[in-house]
């Protein structure tokens, strides 16, 4: 709140777009909130900015809550869009920025709508050619996991009703991991007639788990770790229990197909299961406690690392809100699989992250490799990342990593040792493409928006120089 107070705020469009979601005209909140219509016209066009007082009666009239509102849309907003207007499709155009931040700050819609159309338009690109000949189905307008990674953003990936639900259920249930195992085992069995067996991995084929609908039986293979198995046990129980508050969350969400209806229901499921081992109270607590120690919280809740990275993005309960992280799953090659971007996503949305973000190359699993880390424009983030255990039949080891801004440093203890604010932090880019820091020796490719300076009779230290203008 003393950030909000400590700036003017110009917010006309998420103004305009609370009132429009209430079903308001400017006359009517104008009443509401004790202003003439003309003060909240010069609000909404972005001629007056938002007074701290302003602020406290729309908090009281509505019950919103103040962080939300007046968190900054420019953060992700620009850096978004300057990247889809840096394809090679529009690239000539030569937008210039302050245009980019003038629609990005005043027309959301417009830019969430370009947002739309440039992943559609890259699912295209991905298709084989023989989609075109109509031998395949035609692609979904929105790709589901492109649809689910917007809901999941829009929520701030959380879910209050699920988590209150598998809050509930866990009151009920033994805080030891492995007692809690025995609960959920006799829980599953004794209120839906569901038995837990762990077979031999051949059984399975391939599979590391699998619910036989008829004989009613979960069987988990024997190569699933103690933390996998205690997930799949809580995933199917709260499938179970908590069904009802799921399908309420997936249809408030509206899906726009089959596919990502089901996808959402999967994700909600998985967000209750970690709910579950991990109810939100406790491992908030815990957290701040052990100052975000993750060794000692994955061992404690009996946990993966990556279930744990996970939770530790979802603890945004109004109120009582957790380090607000972003968290990302990739290879050794810095090949993303999973990502959420938080409230401060330092690189770029689409393609790969920086080559200097060195998270891909944490060591023992127990290890928790720790970066400062400085954007373009001079934010700093610090970094944890941990390598996970190497799963049955692959070549190689991801990493999970987690982030936040260097000012949450003091809270965690991996951080002890650097100063957030005079420590050299290591300079990163969006993506090579989009970057235009000049010196940087680890590019990998010239920045699309400016044109490069080549001469035969000097070599630079960094490859592609390119133009400042």
């Amino acid at each position: 709140m003393a950030d909000a107070i400590d700036r003017k705020l110009y917010l006309g469009p998420k103004l305009r777009v609370l009132r429009r979601e209430l079903g308001l005209n400017q006359t009517r909140m104008a009443e509401e909130l004790g202003v003439s219509p003309s003060y909240l016209n010069h609000l909404e066009r972005n001629q007056r900015p938002l007074s701290a007082q302003m602020l406290l009666r729309l908090a009281n009239v509505y019950d919103i809550d103040i962080r939300d509102f007046t968190a900054r849309a420019t953060d992700s907003g620009p850096g978004e869009l300057s990247e889809i207007l840096s394809d090679a499709l529009v690239r000539d155009i030569g937008i210039a920025r302050d245009e980019v931040l003038e629609v990005s700050e005043n027309y959301p819609g417009v830019s969430e709508a370009i947002a739309r159309f440039y992943r559609a338009l890259s699912d295209l690109r991905r298709l084989p050619g023989e989609a075109a000949a109509g031998e395949r189905a035609p692609a979904p307008l929105v790709a589901p996991i492109d649809w689910l990674r917007e809901t999941i953003a829009r929520a701030g990936n959380h879910f209050a009703e699920i988590d209150a639900g598998a809050e509930a259920i866990a009151a009920q249930l033994n805080d030891d991991p492995a007692l809690l195992q025995a609960d959920l085992r006799s829980r599953l069995k004794e209120r839906h007639g569901m038995a837990v067996q762990v077979v031999r991995a051949d059984v399975l084929a391939g599979t590391l788990r699998h619910y036989d609908m008829h004989r009613r039986r979960l069987m988990l293979s024997e190569r699933l770790a103690a933390s996998g198995r205690l997930f799949a046990i809580a995933y199917h129980l709260c499938a179970q229990e908590l069904a009802d508050a799921i399908a309420a969350q997936v249809a408030r969400a509206a899906p726009p197909d089959e596919d990502s209806r089901r996808l959402a229901t999967i994700a909600l499921t998985n967000y209750a299961a970690a709910a579950l081992i991990m109810p939100y109270d406790r491992i908030r607590q815990a957290a701040e406690q052990c100052r975000h120690d993750l060794p000692v919280l994955r061992d404690r809740f009996g946990v993966s690392s990556e279930q744990l990275a996970h939770r530790l993005t979802s603890l945004n309960r109004t109120g009582a809100r957790g380090i607000p992280f972003f968290m990302v799953r990739m290879d050794r090659a810095g090949i993303i699989s999973k990502r959420f971007d938080g409230e401060a996503w330092p690189f770029a949305r689409y393609g790969s992250t920086c080559p200097r973000w060195d998270a891909h190359g944490a060591g023992a699993v127990d290890q928790v490799n720790v970066q400062l880390i400085e954007t373009l424009d001079e934010r700093r983030f610090v970094t944890l990342a941990m390598a996970l255990p190497q799963s049955p039949g692959a070549r190689g080891r991801a990493v999970i990593a987690l982030g936040c801004e260097a000012k949450h440093a003091s809270r965690i203890v991996h951080a002890d040792g650097i100063d957030a604010d005079k420590d050299d932090a290591v300079e990163v880019g969006p993506t090579c493409h989009l970057c235009e820091r000049r010196a940087c020796p680890d590019r990998a490719l010239p920045p699309v928006t400016r044109a490069l300076d080549l001469h035969g009779y000097e070599r630079t230290s960094a490859p592609f120089p390119f133009r400042r203008v």
